[in-house]
């Protein structure tokens, strides 16, 4: 990850040991995942069944300037705040990434998201699309994943079904889902949710296997060489 949040693998810390006196880091910096979808598509079911089911997988809470809907509750689904205060947090730098979506602001928060990742655990977003650019452009190595509908019909029904929009808000996020749905080639990573049980697998695939890239085992591939008599071996 961008040093803006912290490195990712010992070549990215400046300095060794040897040279600067500090002990090295116990563990490396924790991947950073960004699912986004259409709204209805079944992303924050995903992210909340991964959470559930992968370990050292924790998750980001965005601040919105929306009221809650049906059971969500402050500081557990988001956080809630009057505009005025989002938009002081903004102005301070706060945010990781912010947007305004369906008539509404949403952000997430840096800090709290740049803590959690230097404990060493990796950190899941639940964001719209133009948060995920945002992430892209200043985090090029964040791990983003797109959540398809299996089609505009079943995300419709999904939509009416789960009533805790107005119709007019309910209109809104389909006609901005037409648009959504075309950027998906802009994620590394896209999932069919059209079994639930499927793409909640498929999610929790992603997420441990690029824990295994090289750069990421790099600390205990060098101690396991070491028992071999050092890194430079030959075959």
């Amino acid at each position: 990850m961008s040093n803006e949040i912290c490195p990712t693998d010992e070549s990215a810390r400046t300095g060794s040991p040897e040279s600067t006196g500090e002990p090295r880091k116990k563990s490396l910096c924790g991947n950073l995942i960004v699912v986004s979808a259409p709204s209805g598509a079944g992303k924050s079911t995903l992210v909340e069944m991964a959470i559930a089911r992968v370990d050292r997988l924790r998750y980001s809470i965005s601040y919105t300037t929306r009221k809650a809907r049906g059971t969500e509750r402050h500081g557990v689904n988001y956080y809630f705040v009057q505009e005025p205060e989002f938009l002081a947090m903004r102005e301070r730098g706060e945010f990781l990434e912010s947007a305004e979506v369906h008539g509404y602001l949403y952000g997430t928060p840096a800090a709290e998201t740049s803590a959690m990742m230097a404990e060493g655990l990796d950190v899941i977003l639940d964001i719209d699309v133009q948060g995920a650019t945002q992430i892209r452009h200043r985090l090029p190595e964040a791990i983003t994943v797109f959540i398809l509908p299996p089609s505009y019909e079943a995300l419709e029904r999904r939509l009416r079904s789960r009533n805790l929009n107005e119709p007019a808000d309910l209109e809104l996020r389909l006609l901005n889902a037409l648009g959504e749905v075309r950027l998906y080639e802009q994620f590394k990573y896209v999932i069919v949710n059209d079994d639930l049980e499927e793409a909640v697998r498929s999610l929790e695939a992603i997420i441990v296997a690029e824990r295994h890239r090289p750069e990421r085992q790099r600390s205990a591939a060098r101690n396991i060489l070491s028992t071999f008599g050092g890194e430079s071996l030959h075959a």
